[in-house]
């Protein structure tokens, strides 16, 4: 895809990767729309890098119908749409129900609304691309996270599900798939996901320089962090042997959060004597 001259929106660009994009796609020619429910957060990022603020929720309906019509009236058409909202609520099994939800509607449900939107208007042009931020999470898994975790392997299977059923019509599905990236929300993380994702975490700018690199060649999966895929093959070859290895992880920060939790001030005069 040649992004020069290309009109591109992108959700959730308000703050860190969707902000990385928009400004990437920018300054390489694009005509940007930047969407993000904080409107504020939208409207100075397009003014930073000129481009359209569109303030909607990503994650409604008519949100999002209003986010692509305003986008085809100010760019003409939408050639590249980045579904890249997200939330990542803490919490497992238990987590509450309103996080449940809400993880849904963002991290999966936002993805279907875009798609019926663009799709009549993409197919009947022959070509499209729709770029959806899916995580590592949804490659593999993410301790600490249940309702981030299941709601992004969501998103990318539906990210499968739209490349094998639209590419020979014209419309390219990717699925952007980083682990740790230093933006707001690695940085609201809880402690488990937040300690296993930062020690190799890399910048939004590295994310939006693989994006680039990924929109010239069609590739599927868009990975900034290039082991993730052996660790995908080798989830796939050996399920069983995955999963042990992920619950030693679990057992180890389990450890080490209790070892914390009961290293108290004067705990080592005490053992010391």
């Amino acid at each position: 895809m040649t992004i020069a001259g290309a009109g591109v929106v992108v959700t959730g660009a308000g703050s860190g990767i969707g902000a990385a994009l928009a400004a990437r796609f920018a300054a390489d020619g694009a005509r940007v729309v930047v969407n993000d429910l904080d409107a504020d957060a939208a409207r100075a990022v397009a003014a930073r890098i000129g481009a359209h603020a569109c303030p909607a929720d990503a994650a409604d309906p008519a949100g999002v119908a209003a986010l692509v019509g305003f986008a085809r009236d100010r760019l003409g058409a939408v050639d590249l749409f980045c579904a890249n909202a997200g939330v990542a609520p803490a919490g497992g099994a238990d987590a509450a129900d309103d996080a449940w939800e809400l993880a849904w509607r963002v991290n999966v449900m936002s993805h279907v609304y875009a798609a019926r939107e663009l799709l009549p208007h993409w197919l009947a042009a022959g070509r499209g691309r729709l770029l959806v931020t899916a995580s590592a999470a949804g490659l593999l898994t993410l301790l600490g996270k249940a309702p981030y975790s299941v709601t992004k392997h969501a998103a990318l299977g539906f990210a499968e599900w739209l490349r094998a059923t639209y590419a020979h019509r014209g419309v390219t599905v990717q699925a952007l798939c980083p682990q740790g990236v230093r933006t707001p929300m690695l940085r609201r993380a809880d402690g488990m996901s937040g300690a296993l994702l930062d020690a190799a975490a890399v910048s939004a700018e590295q994310v939006a320089q693989c994006v680039s690199e990924a929109l010239a060649d069609d590739r599927f999966l868009v990975l900034p962090h290039p082991e993730v895929a052996a660790w995908y093959a080798g989830r796939a070859a050996d399920p069983d042997r995955w999963l042990r290895a992920m619950n030693r992880t679990q057992q180890g920060v389990e450890r080490a959060q209790s070892g914390a939790e009961h290293a108290q001030p004067g705990a080592e005069r005490d053992r010391d004597g």
